[in-house]
């Protein structure tokens, strides 16, 4: 028999919680695909869209006259350069007409320093590759042939006038800039694929991550992976993005980096790339700490830090995987210290809210633009670099003052200053003694 300690023990315990179900994020390859009206899937971007692309790279290749090639500077983009590069050279053109350019920090593509850079060329051939689009003047006034390859979300015509394009955005599950330029390239040269597949995983694997399952629609890797680890290929991932995250921003070092390397594995090695690697992994150390703080209805959390190396994105990403609450949807990190001036934003989707669907599914880009939809004026202040890039992963540029407007319409602090208030509800106070000693005698008197 029981004693009576531990029955009454027993009859005290609590019966235990029941655990939160697991989220469970559907697998990327399996979004549903767009198909054409022949009920065809439409992957990884348009036929017509693939074709002319090809036929401008074989163009551009007869013509032996001077090429642009303009890549974004993460392991996407510069993989997406580089494959087109080889592809270019391995079809004619020779490299001698072939220049690279990168617009300097905080600058994009359709800055005027880059029309500058661009016309100080006088490229017949412009290939624009990964940097998100926008409608806008062609990218410089003299005749040429512009080609974007893209997967960031654009407006309808969101490119530049005149330009063609393949945008891989509206066919999902959507493909890497560097794998839709891989499945252009691929048929153009028998001697290719050895030459470009790793590229194209490289890529892959730094915008989508590790764990991507190489299944229709994407292609069969398998003998590339054969051969080339995925350890391999995503601590190569790692070192390329260090150059562009350092507070040097040293994105050429990356670019010659890749493009001289037959493999991964020179990638792993490369000093300056492994000094840049350094200095990014202190720098995500160092902030990866600071407290969030939330929007008035608990759906955003910002992390405010101050370095002058791009780590926000990466805290961003790490902190989405870790807070976990019904309510929150996005992780902001906000960056005071990259550029003098301004804040530098990245923003993730929440590790529990990734696997809604349907009307509820978080569409980043949107929340932004629903946030200052009532004010236009503060909404035309921030400009063409506010919510920029992926559904999934956006962000954006914004002065400091516009930067403080814009946390002030999310409510950014209020809980925190409600919590601090003091308690202003007036204290009863002690009813006074009248019948004292001291008054006592005086009234006796």
């Amino acid at each position: 028999m029981a004693s009576p300690a531990k029955r009454k023990a027993e009859h005290q315990a609590s019966p235990a919680k029941p655990k939160k179900p697991k989220v469970e994020i559907p697998e990327y390859h399996l979004t549903p695909s767009r198909r054409g009206l022949d009920g065809e899937i439409v992957w990884p971007a348009p036929k017509a869209q693939i074709e002319r692309a090809r036929e401008i790279i074989k163009e551009c290749a007869i013509a032996q006259e001077s090429t642009y090639i303009l890549p974004d500077k993460d392991a996407d983009g510069l993989s997406s350069g580089v494959i087109l590069h080889h592809t270019l050279t391995a079809v004619g053109l020779s490299p001698d007409l072939i220049s690279v350019y990168f617009p300097p920090k905080g600058s994009n593509v359709h800055d005027e320093s880059t029309r500058q850079a661009i016309s100080k060329k006088s490229p017949a051939y412009i290939f624009v590759l990964d940097q998100g689009s926008r409608r806008c003047a062609p990218l410089y006034d003299s005749p040429h042939t512009c080609l974007v390859i893209d997967h960031h979300f654009a407006e309808e015509g969101g490119f530049p006038e005149k330009a063609d394009y393949v945008t891989a955005h509206d066919c999902p599950p959507v493909a890497t800039s560097s794998l839709l330029t891989y499945n252009i390239c691929l048929p153009l040269h028998p001697d290719l694929e050895d030459k470009v597949s790793w590229l194209a995983a490289l890529g892959t694997h730094g915008d989508l991550g590790n764990t991507l399952k190489w299944q229709p629609p994407f292609p069969d890797m398998t003998a590339m992976f054969k051969k080339y680890s995925k350890k391999a290929i995503n601590d190569a991932v790692a070192r390329v993005n260090a150059p562009r995250r350092s507070a040097a921003y040293n994105v050429e070092a990356a670019w010659e980096a890749v493009i001289s390397a037959d493999s991964p594995q020179p990638l792993l090695t490369h000093p300056k790339l492994e000094d840049a690697a350094f200095e990014v992994k202190q720098e995500t150390e160092k902030w990866a700490r600071v407290p969030p703080k939330f929007s008035r209805d608990a759906t955003i959390a910002v992390l405010t830090i101050k370095s002058a190396a791009h780590v926000h994105p990466v805290i961003a990403t790490r902190w989405a995987g870790f807070l976990k609450s019904d309510k929150l949807e996005i992780i902001m990190c906000a960056n005071e210290g990259y550029l003098p001036g301004k804040i530098d934003f990245s923003c993730r989707v929440a590790k529990h809210a990734r696997a809604r669907e349907g009307d509820d599914k978080v569409d980043i880009i949107k929340t932004l633009e629903r946030i200052v939809a009532d004010d236009p004026d503060l909404r035309a202040r921030l400009g063409e670099s506010f919510a920029r890039g992926h559904k999934e992963a956006s962000g954006g540029i914004a002065n400091t003052q516009e930067w403080e407007e814009f946390k002030k319409l999310m409510g950014v602090d209020e809980n925190a200053r409600k919590k601090s208030e003091p308690n202003r509800t007036k204290e009863k106070k002690k009813p006074v003694q009248k019948n004292t000693l001291a008054n006592y005698f005086v009234k006796a008197s």
